[in-house]
């Protein structure tokens, strides 16, 4: 069990410094990303969603990744919390959190909580109250048009709008066919192709990681395979996660009702849960919340974060207002959730900063 947060190191070995260091400043990868990757004439950078080191290694232990195990692999952190708007965001703008300022699931805008991946609020469709762009004021792929591999569905979404932005959308609409659109990206004249895989996540978060989650794991790895033997002379592979996924199962603590009554509201997501108390409530908020959870979870204020640098050394004004003032992450395998909003029922879950969640693989591979 991680008996403290384990913070993202964003200087190092870490999600958000992927596409600077393939795009910008080799050195930024150096120690971290091999050297014939970096030089590579083209990369694929494939991201498959869910996919937590741990989970990775104990599937390589099973042989159920024939494939990913014939390539180097290395652990890198994700960022926090590790939820997949945040992440993403992080992957293809190459900044921390505190920088593009989608600092989570569910965030305060206002007097409104923005359910940034859907981008939507409680009156629905979000986009034309809510601009994506003004919202993740960063470019994509440092402003670099690259192709990019994603379900057909997500094409024209408020989520995409923020994080893809001006890039070569080739959305695919049955899983067969993400092979031969990352063959038809990689004739055009970006050195960069990215992709995106998101079975595995849905699988964990309905299915839990047993059973299922193996059977969805070794499809990833015959994917993987067929997408490596159709690279061309010269191409990198990197496969990558935005995020590890903690089996919950039944295990959901419903808020206290005390508490609620002293909270205007509440955002992030189950597993990082960020409280926005009733003028005057805050600390006495924070003692109670300690009293109640502090055996099966981390409570922190909104200063003791950014003192410790979750989202980043820089924050800007907007990330830093879109922040609740207090912080319930849950430590053990359990969720948060307020009964009167309970959300979906889900077995497997994310969003916060243990070891299982934060670390995710990096595996890469040169074809020569």
């Amino acid at each position: 069990m991680t008996m403290e947060p384990v913070i993202p190191d964003y200087t190092s070995a870490c999600l958000s410094n992927i596409v600077p260091a393939l795009l910008e400043h080799p050195v930024i990868g150096s120690g971290w990303l091999p050297d014939e990757v970096l030089s590579a004439e083209k990369i694929v950078l494939l991201l498959i969603d869910g996919l937590g080191f741990e989970k990775f290694k104990i599937s390589e232990q099973r042989n159920l990744v024939p494939n990913l195990t014939k390539m180097n692999q290395g652990r890198i952190m994700t960022v926090a919390p590790t939820t997949t708007a945040t992440a993403l965001t992080s992957l293809t703008t190459g900044r921390p959190p505190g920088e593009h300022g989608v600092i989570g699931y569910k965030i305060s805008v206002g007097n409104q909580i923005l359910n940034s991946l859907r981008w939507t609020t409680g009156s629905g469709v979000a986009v034309n109250e809510i601009n994506p762009s003004s919202f993740q004021p960063v470019p994509p792929f440092l402003g670099e048009k690259i192709p990019v591999v994603s379900p057909a569905e997500f094409r024209n979404s408020g989520f995409t709008e923020a994080h893809l932005r001006n890039t070569i959308y080739e959305g695919y609409f049955l899983t067969s066919n993400i092979t031969h659109h990352i063959a038809q990206c990689l004739d055009q004249d970006s050195r960069l192709v990215y992709a995106y895989y998101d079975g595995l996540d849905k699988v964990g978060h309905i299915h839990g990681t047993g059973h299922f989650y193996d059977a969805e794991i070794s499809f990833v790895d015959y994917l993987i395979g067929c997408i490596y033997e159709m690279l061309p002379r010269g191409t990198a592979l990197i496969v990558t996660s935005d995020h590890g996924m903690v089996d919950v199962g039944d295990s959901v603590i419903e808020i206290n009702d005390s508490l609620m009554q002293r909270t205007d509201t509440i955002s992030g997501e189950a597993r990082f849960l960020w409280f926005h108390p009733a003028r005057g409530n805050s600390e006495s908020l924070f003692q109670d919340l300690q009293d109640l959870y502090s055996d099966c979870a981390w409570v922190r204020t909104k200063d003791q974060i950014l003192d410790e640098g979750w989202f980043g050394r820089q924050i800007s004004s907007q990330a830093k207002e879109r922040l609740g003032e207090i912080a319930l992450l849950a430590r053990d395998p359990i969720a948060f959730v307020d009964k009167e909003n309970l959300g979906p029922k889900l077995v497997g879950r994310h969003g916060s900063l243990t070891e299982t969640e934060v670390y995710v693989p990096l595996i890469t591979s040169f074809k020569d």
